[in-house]
């Protein structure tokens, strides 16, 4: 034996001799206290374990209304506060402790078949699945011990039995949940050795490719169709169609976000990038009114894909056993009030898979229509001196703005003041109808909020179609009608629903027989405790929707629609722009000003109706595709996408929200709000900002809420403050605000994907 080592031998003893603290100490001192031997007092003295403060996992949440609903259960010896019912699956996310799971999702039912989730529970005769077992008082929950990952090594070998190998291949390599677990709980090598089962690729249509069955609870329990399911028995069983037909659901791509491994991928996608190589941008959604919150995953100067992202403000996160319950109720009551849960974590498939619009059909350069009716690519500088010298040979009231469905509040603003500076308030949103009643927020908004249509037990659908027009609103229905059996009645033209609903008419008639009490759907309306009443923003464009609102107006009146604690009078819009633009003032002065005009100025403007425009009228385009508003143009000026540029839009329920960059502009276009800018300045009316902070500025002057982003701003005061209506209701039935539900503006009409869903998945 070496000097060295009897040396370091010696110090070592010389340390464990002289620590007192060490387990192995060969001499303690020991101390008697006879106090010590009474239980009360040694209860007393006995101090606190010492653990360190965990974070739950994945901001796990906790809402708890009733304080003495609370138990402690103790996860790998920390002690943990929940609420009566969670599972211990979630009592380990909320001590910080993630567990492995496959089949298990917090939004779907339990299904406890992957038994991948397996801890061990103290006294339990063998590991228990956490996903699916109740936490009780005092339970005793170890996940780290080597039963447990026994278990776990033992499952994951089971589940790679049939595995093809094919990772490097799989467009969910480097974001897959099997690759991820199975490196960290699964064993170094494998014991089957016979053949690989091999299954047919399904055709579930032209945005989900298939090679577990969350897919299968997310269709039938939040879609709402019954196209997948379990197919065979025993090593035969398999995933699929019922027969031979597409996924025809508006929210199928969802199943590829929740499928933890490469069975189902986006077929656009497929073999385009890999994840590592994509730069996300967090955004939201602007192909309807909901403002769904999306990630853009972009590679250099294109968008790859568009992906959900949650944005939900968290509720309280519990991980101390010392928390004062005393007010913890009020605490949660007040957090909860400024929860913002809009899309959950689904988005519809036209905001995933537009995507491939924004690079077709662009406008890259600044166009004047020739004498050979031609289009000729200027400059700047020429395009804008034309535009400037035209609008001053017009009258003031001859010029007329219109600001397309996509325009973000920045631009609505400057081209407001643009035009009024011009002596023109002929300025509006396509959408919102010739007069809209913009003078109380209410009667513009969908009051309840997207995630308080979960309170309510009776629907009233007047002229709208949730499903085509705002899919995430519809899906919220959707999971309230399966979760507490409320009563949905629709008054509008037939149309399919994927839940129960009464059709009560198609035309206003029926409206006024339940004011007056004659239909048997008013007494549900009154005897409910939270009624909730949709207004489809399609009756905006009726000339007898001031008589509607009225007698929709009257049904709020006979029951408990709007209350101090409720407020279920809404408006469900169509497009982005709608809510802004009402906000901004943007309310045309004529209902007969484009019959009349000789300069209208089109911003993004596709849809509006152009036919009463008088042949020598001067048009100027303003917008980011070649879309229908070009046809007429004399004046093309190219603008930035929402992808392109930071604006402000709001959606439906009055939550303004901002849009953030993923890719640069394309070509020489320019953000909306600078074009008019710099159009200001060359005819000789300058617009007193510069940058973006300037424009909000005065933003903050019109409409101070859409500079509070990610805050839900309520209505103040009540509908029912407006003025009785004189005018009759017309027997023309409820029309269709939205035909194709893949096509509805300029970017998913310019989209190659949304033209093969139109062709294969809808019904004409």
């Amino acid at each position: 034996m070496g000097l060295g080592l009897l040396a370091s031998r010696a110090l070592r003893s010389s340390r464990v001799f002289n620590s007192p603290n060490h387990r192995n100490a060969l001499i303690r001192t020991i101390i008697s206290t006879p106090d010590l031997n009474k239980p009360e007092v040694t209860a007393a003295v006995q101090p606190e374990p010492d653990l360190p403060p965990r974070t739950p996992v994945g901001g796990a949440r906790v809402h708890i209304t009733n304080p003495e609903d609370v138990i402690e259960v103790f996860v790998d010896g920390y002690p943990v506060k929940i609420p009566k019912g969670m599972t211990v699956l979630q009592a380990c996310e909320i001590a910080g402790v993630d567990i492995p799971r496959f089949c298990y999702h917090s939004r779907l039912s339990i299904a406890g078949n992957c038994r991948m989730c397996l801890v061990e529970v103290e006294k339990s005769p063998k590991p228990v699945a956490s996903c699916a077992m109740p936490a009780l008082p005092g339970m005793k929950i170890k996940t780290d011990t080597p039963i447990a990952k026994k278990a776990r090594e033992g499952v994951m070998e089971f589940l790679l039995m049939n595995h093809p190998l094919d990772c490097p291949i799989c467009d969910q390599g480097g974001e897959c949940d099997l690759q991820d677990q199975s490196m960290a709980f699964g064993s170094d090598r494998g014991r089957f050795t016979e053949m690989k089962r091999s299954v047919v690729d399904k055709n579930l249509g032209p945005l989900v490719k298939t090679v577990m069955t969350r897919c299968v609870r997310f269709a039938t329990e939040v879609a709402g169709v019954q196209d997948l399911g379990m197919l065979g028995r025993g090593s035969g069983e398999e995933i699929g169609t019922y027969v031979e037909k597409l996924m025809t659901s508006e929210l199928s791509g969802n199943v590829i976000d929740i499928c933890p491994v490469g069975a189902l991928t986006s077929k656009p996608f497929a073999f385009k990038a890999r994840n590592w190589e994509l730069k996300g941008t967090e955004s939201i959604d602007v192909t309807d009114a909901v403002g769904s919150n999306i990630r853009i995953d972009s590679r250099g100067p294109e968008v790859m894909r568009i992906l959900p992202r949650l944005n939900e403000k968290l509720l309280l996160s519990i991980a101390r056993s010392d928390l004062d319950l005393t007010n913890l109720h009020l605490e949660l009551e007040y957090l909860a009030g400024i929860q913002e849960d809009i899309n959950e974590e689904w988005i519809s498939d036209k905001t995933r898979f537009c995507y491939d619009g924004l690079k077709r059909q662009r406008l890259n350069d600044p166009m004047i229509r020739g004498a050979d009716g031609r289009f000729k690519a200027v400059s700047w500088r020429d395009a804008l001196a034309v535009v400037a010298e035209v609008i001053h040979q017009v009258k003031p009231e001859e010029i007329v703005g219109i600001a397309g469905k996509l325009s973000d509040a920045e631009s609505m603003m400057a081209l407001k003041d643009f035009l009024n500076r011009m002596g023109s308030n002929n300025v509006w949103c396509e959408g919102n109808g010739p007069h809209p009643n913009a003078d109380l927020r209410s009667g513009y908004l969908l009051n309840s909020g997207i995630s308080g249509l979960e309170k309510a037990d009776v629907f009233l659908l007047v002229g709208t179609q949730p499903r085509v027009e705002a899919a995430m609103v519809n899906a919220r229905i959707r999971k309230t009608v399966r979760a507490t059996q409320a009563k949905v009645g629709y008054i509008g033209p037939p149309t399919d629903f994927n839940y129960d609903h009464q059709h009560l008419g198609t035309g206003p008639e029926t409206l006024s027989e339940i004011a007056e009490g004659r239909h048997p759907f008013s007494s549900a309306l009154k005897s409910a405790k939270n009624p909730a009443i949709i207004i489809g923003a399609g009756i905006f464009e009726r000339k007898d929707k001031d008589a509607i609102l009225s007698v929709v107006e009257s049904i709020t009146k006979q029951g408990n629609v709007i209350t101090p604690e409720w407020n279920g009078l809404n408006v469900l819009l169509l497009n982005a722009a709608q809510a802004a633009a009402l906000d901004l003032g943007l309310v045309s002065e004529s209902e007969k000003s484009i019959g009349t005009s000789k300069f209208v100025y089109l911003m993004g403007a596709d849809d509006v109706s152009l036919e009463k425009l008088p042949n020598d009228a001067f048009v100027v385009y303003q917008g980011h595709h070649g879309d229908r508003g070009v046809y007429r143009a004399n004046v093309i000026l190219p603008a930035a996408a929402f992808s392109e540029k930071e604006g402000t839009y709001e959606n439906t329920e009055g939550c303004a929200q901002e849009t953030l960059p993923a890719v640069p502009t394309v070509g020489d276009a320019r953000d909306d709000w600078k074009i008019i800018r710099a159009l200001s300045e060359v005819a000789g009316v300058r617009l007193p900002y510069d940058s973006l902070g300037a424009i909000r500025s005065r933003m903050r002057t019109v409409a101070p809420n859409l500079l509070r982003t990610d805050e839900r701003e309520p209505a103040i005061f009540s509908p029912l403050l407006k003025p009785d209506c004189s005018e009759q209701i017309s027997k023309e039935p409820f029309g269709v605000a939205v035909e194709n539900f893949y096509m509805t503006d300029a970017i998913t009409r310019a989209s190659k994907i949304m033209a093969q869903c139109s062709s294969l998945l809808s019904k004409k």
